[in-house]
């Protein structure tokens, strides 16, 4: 008799738990809850009027290789040009023996990574080699004063006590009060000093401005012996032809032929505990609660929602404080439609129609909500309905859930977003043809509040021997897709092992290296 397996959440984490059960062994039943409509989580790809957007953008790039072998496998890479690298005679390393992006749609497609940031109403490469349009837009003395802020930060070092300190430390405090501190308080709506270091020491990377300074004044700085030089982000990405949800819809389609079940608009609302084990879920469907009782269950839903759903066993009161006041911050992505953008191409790239290179503009200009700026042409020119005539943008904002901005109309939200798009300078209103919004509650897991105790709620759950949390939510931690993935590899090999422990699912990407470190 199969023994059966509940995964809650369709995202990158569930699909690939579930993927990789029918496909490593015949003696598992595997069904697949998903809350929504949508497959992919915040890795979909949401479509509108015949363009697509991308939530919250995503580049597929690991140093992981048995992940880069998975999406391949899923998704090969191209082996001919793509419509815009023909158009610009764009030549690339692609596959040799690979599928035509021109007459297939299950391919990856190869893109160069080209980001800039937004500061003073100046735009900054990002990443960037030294030049004097840099050393301009800065100023001279403001990036002299930045190089010896930076020394100073590499001499005398603050305790890492918060998000603020550990930005001071690698960077300097001018360089942090220009790239750092406003942008944060964006992201989170916290100021830095508020926010654990744990989020700058799993994400950030030198910002390209930072590069420049460290490269003008860290050979006057001994290395220490053995000390870990960061190395530059990546140059390029794969990329699915149609955005990330479309590999996220193969490999359910791909799940789903091994046999495998998915129910959407399948809300998991209690969690049935029977001594130390999970005993069954119970699901919302059309007005309907299902209970299904399960062998093993995989988690990705948000750690604080797990918790709170609890039935048949008391929580412990600290347990359950804990849970409850994990934060989170949603999301809203505003996609605009012109005919054309008004900052130019200025640098020595070939793109369509001239326009900007960028994948995203980083908007550090704390005079506008606007965070960051994505060019849905430059990720895929499949994106787009006409990527001859017509720019594709998308504009995203952090916000929480029920607050202002997100209780926003449409059309409100749209104007505004419009409006400050005009404002610094990348559009003219009278360009704007379309738009449309997108929310997305519980975007990013937060790093205050009862983050620092979120071991009492890990112990917790650990010592329910047939339940495993991964993904994002699932573990309360920003993790990338990659690692999403890796946490689902990790729990699938301690099912199909009989594996008790549950430490080599939590200590996937806790060495505080972010994934886009190597070429």
């Amino acid at each position: 008799m199969k023994k059966k397996v509940v995964i809650i959440g369709a995202g990158p984490a569930g699909l690939t738990a579930g993927y990789e059960l029918m496909k490593q062994s015949d003696e598992y039943e595997v069904i697949i809850l998903e809350a929504s409509e949508a497959i992919g989580g915040i890795s979909r790809t949401v479509k509108y009027n015949g363009n697509r957007m991308d939530i919250g953008g995503h580049r597929f790039f690991s140093k992981d290789k048995q992940v880069t072998k998975w999406w391949e496998n899923i998704m090969p890479l191209q082996g001919k040009p793509a419509f815009d690298d023909k158009c610009l005679c764009r030549t690339k390393n692609i596959a040799k023996q690979g599928p035509d992006p021109e007459k297939e749609d299950r391919v990856m497609l190869l893109r160069q990574r080209v980001s800039r940031i937004y500061y003073n109403k100046k735009f900054f490469d990002y990443p960037i080699s030294m030049k004097m349009q840099t050393i301009k837009n800065m100023g001279f003395f403001t990036t002299i004063v930045a190089g010896f802020s930076y020394l100073k930060s590499s001499i005398i070092k603050k305790n890492e006590s918060s998000l603020e300190n550990f930005y001071i430390n690698r960077f300097g405090k001018v360089l942090y009060g220009m790239f750092f501190e406003g942008y944060t308080e964006k992201l989170w709506g916290r100021h830095p000093s508020k926010i654990s270091a744990d989020w700058g020491a799993q994400r950030v990377k030198g910002l390209s401005i930072i590069a420049i300074i460290k490269d003008m004044f860290a050979k006057l700085i001994p290395s220490k012996k053995g000390r870990q030089v960061e190395t530059s982000l990546i140059e390029e990405f794969v990329y699915p032809k149609f955005g990330p949800g479309q590999l996220w819809e193969i490999t359910a389609q791909e799940f789903e032929k091994m046999g495998g079940k998915l129910y959407k608009n399948s809300e998991v609302v209690k969690i049935n505990v029977a001594g130390e084990k999970l005993k069954s879920v119970t699901y919302s469907n059309e007005g309907q609660d299902i209970e299904l009782e399960a062998d093993f269950f995989i988690s990705s839903m948000p750690v604080r929602d797990l918790v709170l759903a609890w039935e048949g066993e008391e929580v412990p009161k600290n347990v359950n404080r804990v849970a409850a006041g994990l934060p989170y911050r949603d999301f809203v992505t505003v996609g605009v439609l012109v005919d054309k953008m008004k900052i130019k191409n200025m640098t020595d790239m070939k793109t369509m129609n001239n326009i900007v290179p960028d994948c995203w503009i980083y908007v550090q200009d704390t005079s506008v909500k606007l965070g960051r700026i994505q060019i849905f042409n430059n990720w895929s020119p499949y994106m787009v309905k006409d990527v001859n005539k017509t720019v594709w943008i998308g504009l995203e904002y952090f916000c929480n859930e029920g607050d202002e901005f997100w209780n926003m109309s449409d059309e409100d939200c749209a104007k505004m977003a419009i409006q400050e798009l005009v404002k610094i300078g990348v559009i003219d209103k009278k360009d704007v043809l379309d738009f449309h919004r997108e929310k997305v509650k519980k975007a990013y897991p937060a790093y205050f509040d009862t983050y620092k105790e979120l071991d009492v709620v890990i112990d917790f759950l650990n010592e329910h021997e047939n339940l495993f949390c991964v993904g994002r939510n699932g573990q309360h931690r920003y993790n990338n897709m990659d690692h999403s993935m890796v946490t689902s590899f990790e729990s699938v090999k301690n099912i199909i092992g009989g594996v008790k422990t549950k430490d080599n699912i939590w200590n996937v990407n806790t060495d505080a290296e972010y994934h886009e470190g190597s070429k």
